[in-house]
C-alpha cells in the first residue's frame, strides 16, 4: 500500500506508508493488479469490529458506535454510518461499525480515533467489553464428575 509519487519510462515509483521509496518496473506493474483507492472517489470503506458482554444493552451500544462515528471529522455524513449485529460469540455479542471516510491517506488515523472514542465512550457508558474466558473443571480421577 503507498502513494504512486512518479512513473517513468522503466519504472513507477511507490512512497510506502514507512515512507519507504519503491521503484517497480513498469512490466510489472501493467501485469498486475492494481485497486486504485484515490480515484475516481477517495472516500474509502472503514469497518470495525466490536464486541460486548453477554447482558449488554444493544441498543446503547449501537447508539453509541454511531455517535462516535458522528463526532469523528474524518468520517463522512453520506453514506450515513450504520451498525450492525453481526453473531453470537463465544464471549461476546459481535458488532461492526461500518462508516465512510473522506480519504485513504487518514485510514489508520481514523480506526485510531474510532477505536480510542469506542473504549472511552464504553468505559463512561458501562458498556464492557469483555475478554475469552475458559471455564476449567478439575475432577479426580475415578469420580464420576457430577
Amino acid at each position: 500500500r503507498g502513494e504512486v509519487v512518479a512513473i517513468g519510462l522503466r519504472s513507477t515509483r511507490i512512497k510506502t506508508r514507512d515512507d519507504i521509496l519503491i521503484a517497480i518496473p513498469n512490466a510489472i506493474v501493467a501485469n498486475t493488479k492494481i485497486i486504485n483507492e484515490s480515484a475516481p472517489v477517495p472516500r474509502f470503506r472503514v469497518r470495525i469490529p466490536v464486541s460486548v458482554a453477554y447482558g449488554s444493552d444493544i441498543d446503547l451500544v449501537e447508539k453509541t458506535l454511531l455517535g462516535i462515528s458522528l463526532e469523528n471529522n474524518n468520517v463522512l455524513d453520506s453514506p450515513a454510518p450504520r451498525v450492525r449485529f453481526r453473531e453470537f460469540g463465544d464471549s461476546s455479542l459481535r458488532f461492526e461499525l461500518l462508516c465512510w471516510a473522506r480519504e485513504p491517506a487518514v485510514r489508520g488515523l481514523t480506526i485510531h480515533e474510532i477505536n480510542s472514542s469506542i473504549y472511552w465512550k464504553f468505559r463512561e457508558a458501562g458498556i464492557k467489553i469483555p475478554f475469552p474466558q475458559r471455564d476449567v473443571h478439575i475432577y479426580r480421577e475415578g469420580s464420576s464428575g457430577s
